[in-house]
C-alpha cells in the first residue's frame, strides 16, 4: 500500500511539474499590434445622438480616417483632447470618435467644455463594438487609409509626437 502511495505521489508531482513547465512557454500578454497592415472587419455603430447607423465601410470614402475611443471620465482622453484638435484641421483627415461606455449628457459637456474635433461622433454605449478593434481601454485611436486597412494604432493620450507622426503619415 506504501509503494502504491508514493508512485502515486510522484505521478502526481510529475504532472504538475510537466503542467508548469508546459505553462512557462505560452504568453498570455494582449497585444494589438498584429491588427496594423490588415483590413478593418465591417461593423456597424449608431452616429451618436441619432437613430442613423454609420458602417465601418464609410470609412472609404475618405482619404485617413482616425478613429478614436475616447469618454467624458477618462482623464488620459481630456489630456489628448488638444491634440485631437490640431489633427481635426488637417484636410486629409477625418477624425472619427467612438464615445465608449458613456453617459450622453456627460459626453456632450465634455465636448461643449472642450470643443468638437469629431468630423463624425458614434456611440458604443456598453463596448462591445471596440473589441473589434482591438480596444481594451481608452483612449485608444487607430489611423486607418481609404483602403480599410490598419496603418498605426495609439494606445493611450496622442501626445504632440504622435500628433507630428500622424501629420507625415497621411501628407
Amino acid at each position: 500500500m506504501k509503494k502504491f502511495n508514493l508512485i502515486f505521489i510522484l505521478i502526481l508531482l510529475i504532472f504538475v511539474f510537466i503542467t508548469f513547465f508546459m505553462s512557462l512557454k505560452n504568453t498570455k500578454i494582449y497585444s494589438t499590434e498584429d491588427i496594423i497592415g490588415k483590413k478593418i472587419d465591417e461593423i456597424e455603430l449608431v452616429v451618436f445622438d441619432t437613430n442613423k447607423k454609420f458602417n465601418t465601410k464609410e470609412i472609404s470614402n475618405y482619404q485617413y480616417v482616425l478613429l478614436n475611443f475616447w469618454a467624458s471620465w477618462c482623464a488620459p482622453c481630456r489630456k489628448e483632447h488638444k491634440n485631437l484638435i490640431k489633427l481635426s484641421k488637417n484636410k486629409n483627415i477625418k477624425v472619427i470618435g467612438i464615445n465608449f461606455k458613456d453617459k450622453k449628457n456627460q459626453a456632450k459637456d465634455f465636448l461643449n467644455e472642450l470643443g468638437d474635433p469629431f468630423f463624425i461622433l458614434l456611440e458604443d454605449p456598453d463596448g462591445k463594438k471596440a473589441i473589434n478593434f482591438g480596444v481594451y481601454g481608452i483612449p485608444e485611436t487607430i489611423l486607418i487609409s481609404k483602403e480599410l486597412i490598419i496603418l498605426k494604432k495609439y494606445i493611450g493620450p496622442l501626445d504632440l509626437i504622435d500628433v507630428s507622426e500622424i501629420s507625415e503619415l497621411v501628407k
